[in-house]
């Protein structure tokens, strides 16, 4: 037990030290960016003791270190500052956002994790079917496909021809749970297709890989169904993998839904992202990269802690 605390240690240390350098970056990005921004906000006919006062009202005045210090100790302490574009506070225009990802993307991983796992095990129950085989291909060309082309084809079959589903997934937390749902099958459809795939090869991947194992030759040689030689022998060991893959894809439907977002005009964080860097609202802009950013990170050590956790030999790498 103290090995594992040791190490969980270590890695949430490592997780706060990448969220620092990641800061560091979006804060030097930004300040990369040409331009002033003062200008671009008030536009090129304000005068110049307006710009002046408006430097000083963002502290641009300020030097860059001093400023990062002061961004980065506000946005621990939980003051994401104001939108330049509203003047309403971040923390407010950011909640109800986050929550909407969320929602997406609990909604696409209730669909993709059980879907992927099922279809992993079958495809390793009948490995070099043509089941198998099919299954394969498909996934394949799911990986190869843009998340943006497939959300374009989704919307021409189950929104324009058929009218299943609605195109624009215009959603809010007034409506029933069941209308939200509805209203975000379409985007929470294309990244189950985005994530499924890579989660049901990894299954697969991980049980062959344990087939050859002394214990499931033995289990076979007692005679057991191979199905249950796969789903009580094999599985169970090949849970390190399967646990990794998932959380790092759903870290991907947290911070991979950008374009799927944009293309549905969902109301989510990303699409906030994009019309923040569209009107230049810079701290809009800070404030959901380091959320993005840190969501990541958090969702890649917990999948790093399961799967030390489910696997003891990681524990004792000697």
């Amino acid at each position: 037990m103290n090995s594992i605390l040791k190490i969980v240690a270590q890695r949430l240390a490592l997780g706060i030290f990448t969220l620092f350098v990641i800061s560091l970056v979006i804060f030097l990005g930004v300040e990369a960016l040409p331009g002033d921004l003062a200008e671009a906000v008030l536009g090129r006919s304000a005068l110049p003791e307006t710009v002046a006062a408006f430097r000083r009202e963002l502290r641009l005045d300020l030097p860059m270190h001093i400023r990062y210090i002061e961004w980065l100790t506000a946005f621990v302490q939980g003051d994401l500052g104001n939108s330049l574009a509203n003047g309403r506070e971040i923390s407010e225009l950011i909640g109800v956002r986050l929550a909407n990802t969320l929602f997406l993307a609990l909604f696409a991983a209730s669909i993709a994790v059980p879907v992927a796992v099922g279809l992993g095990i079958l495809a390793a129950l009948y490995r070099e079917t043509w089941f198998d085989k099919s299954i394969s291909m498909v996934t394949l060309s799911t990986i190869s496909v843009p998340e943006f082309f497939i959300g374009y084809i989704m919307i021409a079959f189950l929104a324009v021809q058929t009218n299943i589903f609605p195109s624009i997934s215009n959603i809010t937390w007034e409506m029933p749970f069941f209308d939200r749902l509805y209203a975000s099958a379409l985007p929470a459809i294309t990244l189950t297709f985005v994530v499924m795939a890579h989660m049901m090869r990894m299954t697969r991947a991980a049980i062959v890989n344990l087939l050859m194992s002394p214990y499931i030759e033995m289990a076979t040689l007692k005679g057991l169904p191979r199905w249950r030689v796969i789903l009580m022998h094999a599985f169970p060991n090949a849970l390190s993998p399967i646990i990794n893959v998932i959380i790092i894809n759903l870290a991907f439907l947290v911070v991979g839904v950008v374009v799927v977002e944009v293309v549905f005009v969902y109301p989510g964080l990303g699409q906030l992202l994009v019309d923040s860097v569209s009107s230049r609202d810079l701290p809009v802009v800070q404030a959901s990269c380091l959320i993005f950013a840190a969501t990541y990170v958090l969702l890649n050590l917990t999948a790093d802690i399961l799967s030390i956790v489910t696997n003891p030999r990681m524990l004792h790498p000697k």
